[in-house]
């Protein structure tokens, strides 16, 4: 998986399509990612003594699959290839633009 957390992607597949935001987590064992703002759900939280009952949203993850990282230069989604840059170190890219990803 190319993915990094802090990675700025589109959705490009599913109820979310076209929405971007930041990876928050990054799942390598199921290949899936959490992104921030995207595949909200609610979950009921069980009241007890202390602290009342409440609905929180959380983010779930989706598969790596449906998301492209959004080229740094032009502002659209790209696929990543890598490279050697001149120290000597092992890069990922934007296939469109060519610019270094962080």
């Amino acid at each position: 998986m190319n993915l990094k957390v802090g990675d700025k992607v589109v959705v490009i597949s599913g109820k979310d399509r076209g929405k971007e935001g930041k990876i928050t987590k990054v799942l390598r064992q199921e290949n899936r990612v959490i992104v921030e703002g995207v595949n909200v759900c609610k979950k009921h939280i069980k009241g007890n003594g202390q602290t009342p009952g409440s609905i929180e949203e959380i983010e779930r993850p989706i598969h790596a699959s449906n998301v492209m990282i959004v080229d740094p230069k032009t502002g659209k989604r790209t696929r990543i290839g890598h490279q050697v840059n001149k120290d000597g170190k092992k890069v990922r890219v934007a296939k469109k633009s060519g610019k270094e990803l962080d």
